[in-house]
Protein backbone atom coordinates (compact mmCIF):
# COMPACT_ATOMS: atom_id res chain seq x y z
CA UNK A 1 0.00 0.00 0.00
CA UNK A 2 1.50 3.20 -1.18
CA UNK A 3 0.94 6.20 1.51
CA UNK A 4 1.02 10.20 0.73
CA UNK A 5 1.74 13.03 2.70
CA UNK A 6 -2.32 14.28 1.36
CA UNK A 7 -3.65 11.11 3.24
CA UNK A 8 -1.92 11.86 6.43
CA UNK A 9 -3.28 15.54 6.34
CA UNK A 10 -6.95 13.97 5.08
CA UNK A 11 -7.15 12.34 8.19
CA UNK A 12 -5.19 14.90 10.81
CA UNK A 13 -7.88 17.27 9.58
CA UNK A 14 -10.55 14.59 10.32
CA UNK A 15 -9.44 13.86 13.58
CA UNK A 16 -8.06 17.29 14.89
CA UNK A 17 -11.25 19.09 15.17
CA UNK A 18 -12.33 19.46 19.16
CA UNK A 19 -15.90 18.18 18.40
CA UNK A 20 -14.99 15.45 16.66
CA UNK A 21 -12.59 14.27 18.89
CA UNK A 22 -14.92 14.05 21.33
CA UNK A 23 -17.42 12.32 19.33
CA UNK A 24 -14.62 9.50 18.68
CA UNK A 25 -12.77 9.53 22.34
CA UNK A 26 -16.48 8.67 22.97
CA UNK A 27 -17.40 5.37 20.48
CA UNK A 28 -13.83 4.20 21.77
CA UNK A 29 -16.32 2.35 24.25
CA UNK A 30 -16.78 0.07 21.54
CA UNK A 31 -20.73 0.91 21.30
CA UNK A 32 -22.89 2.80 18.87
CA UNK A 33 -24.95 6.18 19.57
CA UNK A 34 -26.84 8.13 18.15
CA UNK A 35 -26.26 11.97 16.75
CA UNK A 36 -28.36 13.23 19.53
CA UNK A 37 -26.12 11.34 22.23
CA UNK A 38 -23.16 12.34 20.70
CA UNK A 39 -24.13 15.92 19.92
CA UNK A 40 -24.19 15.81 23.52
CA UNK A 41 -21.04 14.77 24.87
CA UNK A 42 -19.06 17.07 22.12
CA UNK A 43 -21.12 20.01 22.78
CA UNK A 44 -22.57 21.20 19.81
CA UNK A 45 -26.48 21.33 18.14
CA UNK A 46 -27.52 18.29 16.69
CA UNK A 47 -27.27 19.91 13.14
CA UNK A 48 -24.00 20.12 13.76
CA UNK A 49 -23.05 17.07 14.78
CA UNK A 50 -24.48 15.03 11.71
CA UNK A 51 -22.51 17.44 9.89
CA UNK A 52 -19.22 15.94 11.87
CA UNK A 53 -20.62 12.54 11.86
CA UNK A 54 -21.20 12.90 7.78
CA UNK A 55 -17.32 13.73 7.07
CA UNK A 56 -16.48 10.87 9.89
CA UNK A 57 -18.54 8.22 7.53
CA UNK A 58 -17.01 9.89 4.78
CA UNK A 59 -13.46 9.71 5.65
CA UNK A 60 -13.56 6.04 6.55
CA UNK A 61 -13.73 6.38 10.46
CA UNK A 62 -16.62 5.60 11.21
CA UNK A 63 -19.63 3.60 9.92
CA UNK A 64 -23.41 4.18 10.19
CA UNK A 65 -26.24 1.93 10.56
CA UNK A 66 -30.06 2.01 10.32
CA UNK A 67 -32.07 0.49 12.96
CA UNK A 68 -35.55 1.50 12.81
CA UNK A 69 -35.86 5.33 13.05
CA UNK A 70 -32.70 5.93 14.30
CA UNK A 71 -29.39 5.66 12.99
CA UNK A 72 -26.16 4.84 14.97
CA UNK A 73 -22.83 5.44 14.48
CA UNK A 74 -19.50 3.68 15.77
CA UNK A 75 -16.07 3.71 15.33
CA UNK A 76 -15.23 1.92 11.60
CA UNK A 77 -12.62 -1.24 12.75
CA UNK A 78 -10.54 -1.98 15.34
CA UNK A 79 -7.67 -0.50 13.10
CA UNK A 80 -9.47 3.05 13.92
CA UNK A 81 -9.24 1.96 17.61
CA UNK A 82 -5.38 1.90 17.38
CA UNK A 83 -4.81 4.74 15.35
CA UNK A 84 -6.59 7.05 18.00
CA UNK A 85 -5.14 4.78 20.98
CA UNK A 86 -1.63 5.55 19.24
CA UNK A 87 -2.63 9.19 18.98
CA UNK A 88 -3.59 9.79 22.28
CA UNK A 89 -0.35 7.93 23.39
CA UNK A 90 1.84 9.90 21.00
CA UNK A 91 0.37 13.11 22.46
CA UNK A 92 1.35 12.00 25.96
CA UNK A 93 -2.64 12.34 27.08
CA UNK A 94 -5.82 10.05 27.87
CA UNK A 95 -9.05 9.98 27.20
CA UNK A 96 -9.42 11.71 30.26
CA UNK A 97 -8.37 14.83 29.46
CA UNK A 98 -11.83 15.77 27.59
CA UNK A 99 -13.89 17.92 29.87
CA UNK A 100 -16.03 15.27 31.00
CA UNK A 101 -14.02 12.41 31.80
CA UNK A 102 -11.48 14.40 33.46
CA UNK A 103 -13.50 14.23 36.60
CA UNK A 104 -13.31 10.61 36.20
CA UNK A 105 -9.59 10.17 36.09
CA UNK A 106 -8.64 7.55 38.81
CA UNK A 107 -11.77 5.30 37.74
CA UNK A 108 -10.89 5.48 34.55
CA UNK A 109 -7.28 4.43 35.07
CA UNK A 110 -8.72 1.40 37.20
CA UNK A 111 -10.51 0.11 34.44
CA UNK A 112 -12.32 1.47 31.06
CA UNK A 113 -12.85 0.03 27.81
CA UNK A 114 -10.24 0.03 24.67
CA UNK A 115 -12.77 -0.27 21.97
CA UNK A 116 -14.10 -3.81 23.02
CA UNK A 117 -11.26 -4.74 25.57
CA UNK A 118 -10.42 -3.93 28.81
CA UNK A 119 -7.88 -1.32 29.91
CA UNK A 120 -6.38 0.25 32.63
CA UNK A 121 -4.84 -1.03 36.27
CA UNK A 122 -6.98 -4.48 36.47
CA UNK A 123 -6.50 -5.14 32.23
CA UNK A 124 -2.99 -5.02 33.07
CA UNK A 125 -2.41 -6.98 36.11
CA UNK A 126 -4.37 -9.73 34.57
CA UNK A 127 -2.64 -10.11 31.57
CA UNK A 128 0.83 -9.95 33.79
CA UNK A 129 -0.67 -13.03 35.01
CA UNK A 130 -1.42 -14.52 31.83
CA UNK A 131 1.78 -13.73 30.40
CA UNK A 132 3.56 -15.56 33.95
CA UNK A 133 1.51 -18.61 33.77
CA UNK A 134 2.40 -19.77 30.70
CA UNK A 135 -1.03 -18.57 29.27
CA UNK A 136 -0.34 -16.06 26.64
CA UNK A 137 2.86 -16.45 24.68
CA UNK A 138 4.28 -13.56 23.20
CA UNK A 139 5.60 -13.97 19.29
CA UNK A 140 7.18 -10.60 17.12
CA UNK A 141 3.26 -9.60 16.06
CA UNK A 142 0.69 -11.21 17.97
CA UNK A 143 0.18 -13.36 21.35
CA UNK A 144 -0.26 -17.17 21.26
CA UNK A 145 -3.14 -18.71 24.05
CA UNK A 146 -1.30 -22.24 24.57
CA UNK A 147 -3.43 -25.08 25.24
CA UNK A 148 -2.70 -24.41 29.15
CA UNK A 149 -4.17 -21.18 28.72
CA UNK A 150 -7.26 -21.66 26.46
CA UNK A 151 -8.33 -24.25 29.07
CA UNK A 152 -8.21 -21.53 32.25
CA UNK A 153 -9.82 -18.61 29.52
CA UNK A 154 -12.78 -21.01 28.72
CA UNK A 155 -13.40 -20.91 32.85
CA UNK A 156 -13.69 -17.77 32.92
CA UNK A 157 -17.39 -17.79 31.50
CA UNK A 158 -18.99 -17.38 28.20
CA UNK A 159 -18.42 -15.76 25.40
CA UNK A 160 -14.86 -16.29 25.85
CA UNK A 161 -15.27 -19.92 26.16
CA UNK A 162 -17.11 -20.39 23.22
CA UNK A 163 -14.20 -18.45 21.07
CA UNK A 164 -11.89 -20.80 22.34
CA UNK A 165 -13.18 -24.07 20.92
CA UNK A 166 -13.64 -22.36 17.80
CA UNK A 167 -11.49 -22.66 15.16
CA UNK A 168 -9.27 -19.36 14.19
CA UNK A 169 -10.11 -17.83 11.23
CA UNK A 170 -8.85 -14.56 11.36
CA UNK A 171 -5.09 -12.99 11.18
CA UNK A 172 -3.10 -13.70 14.27
CA UNK A 173 -2.95 -10.34 15.77
CA UNK A 174 -6.41 -9.69 15.10
CA UNK A 175 -7.06 -12.67 17.24
CA UNK A 176 -4.88 -12.17 20.44
CA UNK A 177 -2.36 -9.53 20.88
CA UNK A 178 -1.05 -7.02 23.39
CA UNK A 179 -2.09 -3.78 23.25
CA UNK A 180 -0.02 -0.74 24.80
CA UNK A 181 -1.91 0.69 28.02
CA UNK A 182 -1.95 4.60 27.40
CA UNK A 183 -2.12 4.89 30.84
CA UNK A 184 -0.29 2.02 32.96
CA UNK A 185 2.60 2.36 29.80
CA UNK A 186 2.41 -1.85 29.79
CA UNK A 187 0.56 -4.02 27.58
CA UNK A 188 -2.68 -5.18 27.90
CA UNK A 189 -4.55 -8.26 26.68
CA UNK A 190 -6.39 -7.04 23.04
CA UNK A 191 -7.55 -8.89 19.80
CA UNK A 192 -11.03 -11.27 19.76
CA UNK A 193 -10.00 -12.75 22.72
CA UNK A 194 -9.11 -9.49 24.75
CA UNK A 195 -12.82 -8.03 23.27
CA UNK A 196 -14.16 -11.53 24.40
CA UNK A 197 -12.70 -11.59 27.90
CA UNK A 198 -14.55 -8.18 28.28
CA UNK A 199 -18.00 -9.56 27.12
CA UNK A 200 -17.40 -12.35 29.84
CA UNK A 201 -16.79 -10.28 32.96
CA UNK A 202 -19.97 -7.91 31.89
CA UNK A 203 -21.98 -11.25 31.64
CA UNK A 204 -20.21 -12.43 34.97
CA UNK A 205 -21.24 -9.09 36.87
CA UNK A 206 -17.72 -8.61 37.53
CA UNK A 207 -17.66 -5.68 35.41
CA UNK A 208 -20.57 -3.00 34.85
CA UNK A 209 -20.36 -0.34 31.77
CA UNK A 210 -20.91 3.35 32.93
CA UNK A 211 -23.42 4.67 30.44
CA UNK A 212 -22.28 6.94 28.14
CA UNK A 213 -18.48 6.45 29.41
CA UNK A 214 -15.92 4.40 29.00
CA UNK A 215 -15.06 3.63 32.78
CA UNK A 216 -16.25 0.04 33.62
CA UNK A 217 -16.80 -0.25 37.54
CA UNK A 218 -15.36 -3.66 39.17
CA UNK A 219 -18.33 -5.05 41.40
CA UNK A 220 -18.23 -7.36 44.80
CA UNK A 221 -18.14 -10.63 42.51
CA UNK A 222 -15.68 -9.04 40.77
CA UNK A 223 -13.44 -8.22 43.04
CA UNK A 224 -13.67 -12.28 44.90
CA UNK A 225 -13.22 -12.90 40.98
CA UNK A 226 -9.72 -11.15 40.61
CA UNK A 227 -8.73 -12.89 43.63
CA UNK A 228 -10.05 -15.95 43.08
CA UNK A 229 -8.97 -16.32 39.66
CA UNK A 230 -5.70 -14.74 39.44
CA UNK A 231 -4.74 -13.63 42.81
CA UNK A 232 -5.33 -10.13 42.67
CA UNK A 233 -6.32 -7.75 45.68
CA UNK A 234 -8.09 -4.53 45.28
Amino acid sequence: MVHTSGSLVSVGALVGDQARASMLLQLMDGRAYTAMELARVAGVTPQTASTHLRRLVEGDLLVAVAQGRHRFHRLASHEVADMLEGILRVADRTPSCTAVASRSMPALRQARSCYRHLAGVHAVAITDRLLHAGHLIPREAHWQVSVEGAAFLRELGQPLAELLRLPVTVKPARYCRGCLDCTERRSHLAGLVGEAMLDSFVKNDWLRRVEGRRELRLTHLGREALWKRFNLTT
